[in-house]
């Protein structure tokens, strides 16, 4: 298991809200077991090695990663602005060089480009800081699914990391093509301005900007004669009282000015968007609710009472408060994981009924589109509605969560779900103890979103033993 603090805390979250469908009692034993476990070998527990003991209880081969999957596409979200800023470090820089054997390079047009990307570098982290998602549009396209409450929290840092991880590449690709211009070019800088600016005035500008490191390279600090001689006007811009050779005397200046206020930034920025990453994930670890949780049945010992066995004379009482409603109308029908095979029950189908299907064997793709296509076709609807059929004798999975937590936030507010559990025999009812987890899973979703829903009685149904509540 990985102790990277983001992949720890993403698997962490996965790991909880896959064990919401687990019996509390469940827990509580499995935990204090892997507590009293880890106290005999004389170690600590702690998240990473309670998702080591996770991965070995379920077997191989179906250990989930979400850690490793949102690593893996941050990577490549990364690489994307990695390119794309050393592809435009080259061109920009090409154009700020441009040099005809005309008009000289001006140094003034590039201290303004350098405080632009200072200020650019430092609005990234400030963001990320304050919790911005100026990028927000962007990460819609770039992410197949809205994320998650706890990817949620981290998206502002992520995104400056990437933001930091193109600007460096923008900034070391630009310091490149500036040495490899000096080398196969002969350019001549100058300086000017529309301002009524003295020589002087400019002189202590750049004195300023150089300070940092007018100690370890003095040529790389112009000169006041410098700055003197090298002042051109529209009126004379070939200036042709300046000796050639000062034109070039610029260029230590121009390679310090770009390593120290761009390269340098970015690279810090960079590394400090990397601890506040990781700091903000191991804080949001010891601050998620399941930690919270975790940590009690490790430390609480559990009680045995004996209700578990069938002979025992007073069996706890599992019933919930929930009852299964009235099958409502709908045109929308979703057949979950196979549901439903080889055909629907006659009186759950109408003529304009449309049947989709999602879950199982479905892709994750293939449920998304379900989920678009709902949410299109729901937008038109007066009261919409929607019915889930189910196989009865299937508890309900975190699969089956996760995609009704994303259906809530794509379809209109106001939309209904009617959960219709089938028994083997679709013509019967599924047994009263097979409806009950459906019920308790209604109950930990959103009040009135959703409710559980049996095929009413017909009349001329042979195989109707009882009715429905």
């Amino acid at each position: 298991m990985s102790h990277n603090p983001l992949r720890l805390l993403l698997d962490f979250d996965d790991r909880i809200q896959r064990d919401r469908d687990q019996a509390p009692a469940f827990l509580h034993r499995r935990d204090r077991r892997f507590a009293l476990d880890c106290q005999q070998r004389g170690q600590s527990p702690d998240a990473a090695l309670w998702l080591e003991q996770m991965e070995r209880l379920s077997g191989p081969g179906n250990a989930r990663q979400a850690g490793r999957a949102v690593q893996q596409r941050w990577r490549r979200i990364n690489g994307g602005f990695a390119a794309a800023g050393a592809v435009f470090g080259v061109l920009t820089m090409a154009g700020l060089l441009f040099y005809d054997g005309g008009q000289r390079i001006n140094v003034t047009v590039i201290i303004a480009f350098v405080l632009l990307q200072l200020l650019l570098a430092l609005a990234t982290t400030v963001q990320s800081l304050a919790g911005w998602q100026p990028w927000s549009w962007l990460q819609r396209r770039l992410q197949a699914q809205p994320p998650g409450t706890t990817l949620a929290q981290l998206q502002p840092a992520l995104m400056a990391r990437a933001a930091h991880t193109g600007g460096s590449l923008f900034a070391l690709t630009g310091l490149l093509t500036l040495l490899v211009m000096l080398v196969v070019q002969d350019l001549a800088f100058g300086w000017s301005t529309t301002l009524n600016t003295a020589a002087q005035s400019y002189h202590s500008l750049i004195h300023a900007i150089a300070n940092p490191w007018s100690w370890l390279w003095p040529a790389a600090e112009p000169s006041r004669e410098l700055v003197e001689a090298t002042r051109f006007f529209r009126a004379s811009p070939g200036s042709t009282g300046t000796d050639p050779v000062q034109w070039g005397q610029w260029w230590p200046f121009v390679v310090m000015l770009w390593l120290t206020w761009v390269l340098l930034p970015r690279l810090l920025l960079l590394a400090l968007s990397q601890w506040l990453l990781a700091r903000k994930a191991e804080r949001l670890l010891q601050r998620h609710p399941g930690m919270q949780a975790l940590m009690y049945r490790m430390e609480t010992p559990t009680l045995d009472t004996g209700n578990q066995h069938n002979d025992a004379d007073d069996l706890p009482d599992t019933r919930t408060r929930a009852r299964p409603g009235q099958l409502q109308d709908s045109q929308y029908i979703i057949c979950w994981a196979g549901a439903g095979e080889p055909e629907l029950p006659q009186a759950l189908l109408a003529q304009d009924s449309r049947v989709l299907k999602a879950g199982g064997r479905a892709s994750l793709a293939e449920d998304d589109g379900v989920l678009e296509s709902l949410a299109e076709q729901l937008a038109g609807e007066r009261a919409p509605s929607v019915v889930l059929v189910t196989r009865s004798w299937e508890p309900p999975t975190g699969e089956l969560h996760d995609f009704l937590e994303q259906a809530r936030a794509r379809w209109p507010d106001g939309t209904t779900l009617t959960i219709l559990p089938l028994a083997p025999d679709a013509n019967r009812e599924p047994a009263e103890h097979l409806v009950q987890p459906w019920l308790r899973f209604t109950e930990r979703l959103p009040a009135g979103f959703a409710n559980v829903a049996l095929l009413p009685a017909l009349p001329d149904n042979p195989y109707h033993t009882g009715s429905t509540a």
